[in-house]
């Protein structure tokens, strides 16, 4: 069996989205000053939940498939999918800004608010599975600054295409990280519900981490242009 393989994993994440952030349909390193942005605000969030999970034994890492680096406790290859996943997944959502033109769709503040009190129900029921509460609580979160914060998100379209089409890449990704057994579960702190060799729990911390890097990086996208179109009427 080859050694490395998560950061092997981890290379083939960016490869696409890099060879075209600089010749494409549109130019995606002129958006690199968003995605920086959204990166390390929510990347940081979620890698100090990583840092106190795997600390805790909700998961561990297979050192026969890691190159031994450790930050914090956890491996490099942990820390570099907080940068690459939302780099690769945040490209698809752009692109489906270029070729699909935006669209509202149905949105109502009072039924998304609903939905994350039925998550932090579920959070409470399953409080004593520790990896269980933190994904629903974390899509509750979503569910309660969105339509608080940044409503817009909810609305549109292409938010939920980008949704849908980065969960593939996910199943994928995912499913070497389980298969291979590179990340291991503590059998306490999850449902014990599989697909394929995916936890549930897994999904719905997907769903809450890929939603956040979106609407951070949608949010700053707006001020720098706006910002851009400011310089441009001094000039």
């Amino acid at each position: 069996m080859i050694p490395l393989n998560y950061i092997i994993l981890n290379v083939l994440i960016l490869l696409f989205p890099l060879i075209f952030s600089f010749k494409w349909k549109f130019k995606y390193y002129k958006f690199f000053k968003p995605l920086a942005a959204s990166i390390a605000i929510v990347g940081i969030s979620y890698i100090i939940w990583d840092v106190i999970v795997t600390y805790r034994g909700d998961w561990w890492f297979d050192k026969k498939f890691l190159i031994g680096i450790e930050i914090l406790g956890l491996p490099l290859e942990e820390i570099l999918f907080f940068i690459l996943v939302p780099f690769s997944c945040i490209f698809i959502y752009e692109n489906l800004v270029y070729f699909l033109k935006e669209k509202k769709i149905f949105y109502n503040k009072i039924l998304y608010l609903i939905i994350a009190g039925i998550f932090i129900v579920m959070g409470i029921i399953f409080r004593n599975q520790e990896y269980t509460i933190l994904a629903m609580f974390s899509c509750a979160l979503f569910f309660i600054l969105a339509p608080t914060l940044y409503p817009k998100i909810l609305a549109n379209r292409n938010y939920w295409l980008y949704i849908i089409l980065s969960f593939i890449p996910f199943m994928i990704f995912n499913y070497f990280l389980t298969s291979l057994i590179i990340v291991h579960y503590n059998p306490i702190a999850i449902w014990g519900i599989r697909i394929t060799t995916i936890p549930l729990e897994d999904f719905f911390y997907n769903f809450s981490m890929l939603s956040f890097y979106l609407m951070v990086y949608m949010y700053f996208k707006e001020r720098w242009i706006i910002s851009k179109n400011i310089k441009k009427e001094k000039q």
